[in-house]
């Protein structure tokens, strides 16, 4: 089997105080071994000083699709907003994306304003920056995300491809279809992210282990499935995405409309339990893979391999639906 450093990325920190302690619980356990920090939420504040306190690797999840903006938005009409002056949402984000609705400046204005807050947080540049709800793959959106990323000197995101999560039966058919879009879309960014200097690991679970279907069984096989046809005793990285924590207790938390169903589930406390539980890491050392940060990933000797769009093409198909 190919050797695997994996990266386990906390997902929506800054949320809710509630979700941030889980996450941090996650962290301190060894589970976990970065965050992405949404700074437009709630507990944005407070979520970057945990980060300082704990030394926690964050990232920027930089986010066009839920809550209110940071950036220019604020102050006026925007492409991005609805008439409230929120966030499109998940879906709604993604219909004015494909309508040819959203002005692509206006996405560029945001991601610098996140960008800049992040560095106003923390006292420093994000280790990566992906996206929630994963709209930094959209058509359009990922070539100024890109030119973003590349302007600031951030190098690593997240490339949401996961191998054969068409064919995962348990997931709900909603939630396989927006998986494979998803994916789709992720495999039309690799081109704008390898042409800015973009990297990523070579492998990515966690759209088929999500919620309630996270478990050491499904994870392992996400794994395996991303790792066929790769030679024995190769290099190779992978990231674990996760969204962990304490349910959200409204009106507690959000990005300025208050959590969603998807904060309040118990499923965030079901991610928790599973990254924490001995049996997860148990299986993972016997498929032989090590969890380590992106800076390790970053600092890997010459021969050991990196993260790169050449590896994912070699490795990966589409999966069907």
């Amino acid at each position: 089997m190919a050797r695997v450093r994996l990266v386990v990325t906390a997902d929506d920190f800054g949320y809710c105080p509630r979700r941030d302690e889980g996450i941090v619980e996650a962290f301190l356990a060894g589970a976990v071994t970065s965050v992405s920090l949404l700074v437009n939420g709630a507990a944005a504040e407070s979520a970057a000083e945990l980060a300082r306190r704990h030394r926690i690797p964050t990232g920027l999840h930089a986010n066009l699709s839920e809550g209110r903006p940071v950036g220019p938005a604020r102050h006026g009409a925007s492409s991005l907003l609805g008439p409230e002056g929120f966030f499109l949402g998940k879906m709604g984000f993604r219909e004015a994306v494909a309508a040819g609705e959203v002005v692509l400046p206006q996405v560029r204005g945001e991601l610098e304003a996140q960008l800049s807050r992040f560095r106003e947080l923390l006292g420093r540049d994000p280790t990566h920056v992906d996206g929630h709800q994963h709209v930094h793959v959209l058509p359009g959106v990922c070539q100024v995300f890109a030119e973003a990323l590349q302007a600031c000197g951030v190098r690593f995101t997240r490339l949401p491809m996961e191998r054969g999560v068409g064919g995962c039966a348990w997931l709900e058919a909603p939630a396989r279809a927006f998986a494979c879009a998803v994916e789709q879309d992720a495999r039309a960014a690799m081109g704008p992210f390898a042409r800015h200097g973009l990297r990523w690991t070579d492998v990515f679970v966690g759209l088929s282990t999500c919620g309630r279907h996270m478990s050491a069984h499904h994870v392992s096989g996400a794994l395996a499935r991303a790792l066929e046809g790769i030679p024995t005793g190769r290099a190779v990285t992978a990231e674990l995405m996760a969204h962990p924590g304490y349910p959200s207790v409204p009106p507690a938390g959000g990005s300025g409309e208050g959590p969603d169903a998807f904060s309040c589930s118990w499923e965030r406390l079901h991610e928790l339990r599973v990254l924490t539980a001995p049996v997860l890491w148990a299986q993972l050392a016997q498929d032989g893979v090590q969890l380590c940060t992106l800076h390790e990933l970053d600092s890997k000797r010459p021969g050991e391999g990196t993260p790169s769009k050449a590896t994912l093409e070699t490795f990966m198909e589409p999966s069907p639906l």
